[in-house]
């Protein structure tokens, strides 16, 4: 099964709508990640990412009930970082 996981963008890099890249937080772990599909991204949105690529962007709420069913689903073991450590989903 192929799942897509929101990340909250953190950085953009490049002018180029089809070159543009970003660094995304997933849970606190930082992956570069294609931009092509979702030029509109901002720093600060999140976007729904499928094998490096941002394939659209979602909100604040959708990003949070779907990193609760994956906690649920014990999906995100070992990759949040500790209580009071840095990093949000």
């Amino acid at each position: 099964m192929c799942l897509a996981v929101p990340g909250k963008v953190i950085d953009i890099q490049g002018d180029d709508p089809l070159l543009r890249t970003a660094r995304v937080s997933f849970a606190g772990v930082i992956k570069q990640v294609s931009l092509t599909c979702a030029p509109e991204a901002k720093i600060g949105d999140y976007v729904l990412v499928h094998v490096g690529v941002a394939i659209s962007i979602v909100d604040e709420k959708e990003a949070e009930e779907t990193y609760a069913y994956l906690r649920a689903m014990g999906e995100l073991d070992g990759l949040e970082p500790a209580p009071g450590g840095r990093g949000t989903p």
